[in-house]
């Protein structure tokens, strides 16, 4: 079973629904029964067409849940409708959903919480690790947002930041490794470069594109994750750091400074960098001072320790990292790592230890746990 077809194919079946008068709600209901069909069946009995296969799936399962719905009479005159087996539209309909999804009956934080279960195939725990909060919180919240939107006519499209903040959500998590959308996320962020001139879509277009140029040397050939430091420059990208640097430079001419903005200047520093003890730390600190202005996110708060550590010394790292929550993702992570520069290996090897139960996926805790194995190693010798 190809699961990346299934999620390449999922927007467009779904676009297609909503454009034959199906509210959202039922047409996400729907999709996911026909994938759900398509796990079964494929593996044995391939179609000739997966995209209008699943179109025809999805809409039956909607006549079918329509039938048992109280308003039957009136919604069967759908069936007349059903469209008829063969290629279906190769239009993309994507980006379109993406701005659909972020809908003014809701919240930003639902529209994008709605986006990424419906359109972007994330699960709910991925969502929820995304946003820092339980698995369950999040999963009402998607419930709350379909409530919201059935019945809702999607014709006032939602605003720009939303479509943002989703699309940067989803390569995140197709950077992690986890889910294969990084790829997916800069083609609809470069779709919506070319549709408007905004200096926050330009950001983020080449944050995402410096950050994809390191992607080959993330990794070690036994998948174990690579740090920053320790990465092969020579495997970066570069064709994709100067595009990114070049649109950078022209989204700051703008003067109209955002947090992807900032994010990518910190990103163009590191790719800036020959090597890792040639970075400019005093200049990441100084966009991380910005970063935290614009957005007062603990999680910017807490990389800019890791950057005060690196620019001032462990110590002044160590002193930022006392006013944070501890509770913070990677906290832990950070301060083992703080710690081990300052020579404290005890304390580095049962923090790292820590870290690596509380890690979000498989690759990290290995490392994690990797780095608390090569300090008790060491304080043994």
């Amino acid at each position: 079973m190809n699961e990346v077809l299934l999620r390449s194919l999922t927007p467009s079946v779904l676009g297609i629904l909503v454009r034959r008068g199906v509210d959202f709600a039922a047409a996400e209901d729907a999709v996911q029964d026909a994938l759900v069909e398509a796990v079964r069946v494929w593996p044995t009995d391939p179609p000739r067409d997966p995209k209008g296969w699943l179109v025809t799936v999805a809409w039956r399962r909607f006549l079918d849940a329509t039938r048992a719905d109280a308003a039957r009479r009136r919604r069967e005159d759908l069936v007349d409708e059903e469209p008829a087996p063969g290629p279906a539209s190769a239009v993309d309909d994507t980006l379109q959903l993406y701005f659909l999804c972020a809908h003014s009956s809701l919240t930003p934080s639902s529209a994008v919480a709605l986006t990424l279960r419906a359109v972007g195939g994330l699960t709910t725990r991925q969502i929820a690790q995304a946003y820092l909060v339980p698995e369950a919180t999040m999963a009402q919240r998607i419930s709350r947002a379909k409530r919201t939107v059935t019945g809702v006519r999607f014709d006032q499209p939602g605003d720009v930041a939303t479509v943002l903040r989703v699309l940067y959500l989803v390569f995140n998590e197709g950077y992690s490794g986890d889910v294969d959308l990084a790829a997916e996320a800069i083609r609809l962020t470069r779709q919506l470069a070319a549709a408007i001139d905004h200096p926050e879509v330009a950001g983020l277009l080449a944050l995402m594109l410096l950050h994809h140029a390191r992607r080959a040397a993330r990794t070690a050939p036994d998948g174990s994750l690579v740090p920053l430091a320790e990465q092969d420059r020579g495997r970066w990208d570069t064709k994709s750091i100067a595009e990114g640097v070049e649109i950078l430079q022209a989204a700051l001419a703008s003067d109209r400074l955002g947090e992807f903005q900032a994010q990518a200047a910190i990103a163009a520093l590191h790719a800036d960098a020959p090597t890792a003890e040639e970075t400019d730390w005093v200049q990441i600190v100084e966009w991380y001072d910005e970063l935290a202005r614009l957005t007062d996110s603990p999680i910017v708060r807490l990389n800019r320790a890791v950057a005060v550590g690196e620019a001032d010394g462990p110590r002044a790292g160590l002193a930022v990292l006392t006013a944070l929550d501890d509770s913070l993702p990677r906290h832990a992570a950070v301060a083992a790592y703080l710690h081990e520069r300052d020579g404290d290996l005890a304390t580095a090897a049962r923090l790292y230890a820590e870290a690596a139960q509380k890690a979000p996926n498989l690759a990290e805790r290995d490392h994690l746990t990797r780095q608390a194995a090569r300090l008790n190693a060491r304080r043994c010798r």
